[in-house]
C-alpha cells in the first residue's frame, strides 16, 4: 500500500503542473501559482518518495515469501523511480523550440484574417507581425529587425 502511495505522489507531481501549464488551456492565477510551486519543489519530493519506495521495497522483500508480492513491490518501486527521474525533465523545453530563421511575407501576401492576433514590432523603420498561432508552437522567434537582433516571445 505504501509503495502505491509513493508511486501516486510521484505521478501527481508530474501530472499536475503539466495539466495546468499545458498550452492553449485556461490557466487561473491560483492554479498556475500552485503548479509553478510544485514544479519548483518537485525534484526534492520526488527523490524523497523514491527513497521511501526503495525502503518499502526492501521491507516487503524481507518479509514477503511469495514471489508475486516481491515482484509487485519491485515493479511499483521501479515505476516510482522512473517517475522521480522524469521530475528532473522540463517537458516544455522539449516541446518548444525557438524559431531561428523565420520566413516572412508581405502583409498583402498573407492569409491572416482580420481577427488573428499578432505580436507587432516596429524598429528602425522596419516592422514585423508575428502571428500568435505560429509563435505558440515555438514560444520564441529569433529575428533581426532593422539591423537589430530581437527575440519575440509569447
Amino acid at each position: 500500500m505504501l509503495l502505491s502511495v509513493c508511486l501516486l505522489v510521484c505521478l501527481l507531481l508530474l501530472a499536475y503542473p503539466m495539466y495546468v501549464i499545458w498550452p492553449f488551456r485556461h490557466q487561473g492565477p491560483a492554479q498556475l501559482a500552485i503548479a509553478l510551486e510544485v514544479t519548483r519543489i518537485r525534484p526534492v519530493l520526488a527523490v524523497l518518495f523514491a527513497l521511501l519506495a526503495v525502503f518499502f521495497t526492501w521491507v516487503v522483500w524481507n518479509r514477503a515469501k511469495r514471489p508475486f508480492v516481491r515482484t509487485g513491490a519491485v515493479l511499483l518501486a521501479s515505476l516510482t523511480l522512473v517517475s522521480a527521474a522524469f521530475s528532473f525533465v522540463n517537458v516544455y523545453e522539449l516541446m518548444f523550440h525557438p524559431l531561428r530563421r523565420p520566413l516572412f511575407k508581405k502583409a498583402s501576401e498573407t492569409h491572416l484574417d482580420g481577427t488573428e492576433q499578432v505580436i507587432a514590432v516596429k524598429l528602425n523603420h522596419s516592422a514585423r507581425a508575428y502571428p500568435i498561432r505560429i509563435i505558440s508552437y515555438h514560444h520564441i522567434v529569433n529575428d533581426v529587425l532593422g539591423g537589430v537582433p530581437i527575440v519575440a516571445t509569447y
